[in-house]
């Protein structure tokens, strides 16, 4: 076995993504290296990734240039400049995507994040990036709002790859994973195939214990148990959801599904960067390897594991028991439903943000 923790992961059923893109990653050759030396498996992006590259390095100054050359709005700059950076990097991925029978290599894209409650706008924009694309390694991202879950099941339906974004709770995670098994009833019954189409459930990690940690460090005083919870909700829920993920997996629906050729829709776990500087770097990827399972890594996170990581599979370990620690958190009065709730407005409205700043600095460049 390789000696390199990230290429390890792949061994024991995981598989490692990268949480970033940017133009010169592609250009340069370093993804293709990436790919070859980390064993990695696709690739994410956000409107913040895309803000980050876009707006701090100079490596899209010759194709804004480009395009400045005609009349051309912020939005459409963007569209061309985020278009062409998934573009490359499916193409990259898709030997890897052939070798592995579509069940690797994949390269998401996100819908606008002023859509996210908007159900028809999603589709609308979704079959556009879909079909302008055109790569079969492509994977559309849809949040996992109520108003993406209809969207999620119709995109399934129509035979379109869906990474479902900005999952922070059991309830909802099972809610998309309904949507899925949906979409893909409905094309077997329109006498589709279901090979080859693909979906990620892309449930949230670190962003839970930053909301919940400080909430029992507030109650620690009056109840000394809080304490012993902290940094340990936001696993406790991933192994949690893993558990239905099994469930369903071994599910009579499920396996009706599989027998006419589909593939599952993996957990994929996203914000595995420890945003807490006492927790080690590693925390969250480390306790969530498991087989059938996707960890999008971000760039110091993924140098860290490679660097140091201790594969071996621990996601169905539980210390301290999830189901206990469930109850105790109820206990102290923390609703796991309305941090959810709380995570998924905050985290849709960071996109938006993002978005946003990166428009307003592309209007500037086209001159107003």
């Amino acid at each position: 076995m390789s000696d390199n923790p990230l290429q390890q992961l792949r061994a024991l059923g995981q598989s490692p993504w990268f949480d970033y893109i940017r133009r010169e990653l592609i250009t340069s050759g370093e993804l293709a290296r990436l790919i070859e030396s980390s064993a990695l498996g696709g690739i994410t992006s956000n409107p913040s990734i895309f803000e980050e590259a876009i707006t701090r390095h100079h490596d899209y100054d010759a194709a804004i240039a480009a395009r400045l050359r005609e009349p051309v709005t912020a939005e459409q700059l963007y569209h061309a400049l985020v278009v062409e950076d998934v573009s490359l990097a499916a193409a990259a991925f898709l030997p890897l995507y052939r070798q592995t029978a579509a069940a690797d290599g994949y390269v998401s894209l996100e819908v606008s994040p002023h859509l996210a409650h908007d159900s028809t706008a999603t589709l609308q924009q979704a079959r556009q990036l879909w079909h302008e694309i055109d790569a079969p390694n492509l994977m559309i991202k849809v949040p996992a709002t109520q108003a993406g879950l209809p969207a999620i099941r119709q995109l399934i339906a129509e035979g379109i790859n869906v990474n479902v974004t900005l999952l922070f709770g059991l309830e909802r995670y099972r809610a998309v994973l309904d949507a899925f098994t949906a979409g893909l009833e409905q094309r077997q019954q329109q006498g589709l195939p279901l090979t080859g189409v693909a979906s990620v459930a892309s449930f949230f990690i670190s962003r839970i214990d930053t909301l919940i940690d400080p909430r029992l460090d507030r109650l620690a005083a009056s109840e000394p148990e809080a304490t012993q919870w902290r940094g340990e909700s936001a696993i406790a829920l991933a192994r949690l959801a893993y558990r239905h993920y099994q469930q369903w997996r071994n599910s009579p629906r499920w396996q009706r599904l599989a027998a006419a050729g589909a593939q599952p829709q993996r957990l994929l776990w996203a914000s595995t960067s420890a945003k807490d500087p006492a927790y080690a770097d590693t925390k969250y990827v480390e306790a969530l390897i498991g087989p059938e399972t996707v960890n999008t890594l971000p760039p110091a996170t993924l140098a860290a594991y490679r660097d140091h990581g201790q594969p071996a599979v621990r996601i169905d370990q539980d210390e301290p028991p999830a189901q206990a620690l469930v109850a105790a958190l109820t206990r102290l009065g923390i609703d796991l439903e309305q941090v959810a709730e709380q995570l998924e407005q905050e985290g849709v409205l960071k996109f938006v943000e993002a978005h946003d700043r990166l428009l307003a600095a592309l209007a500037a460049r086209c001159g107003g």
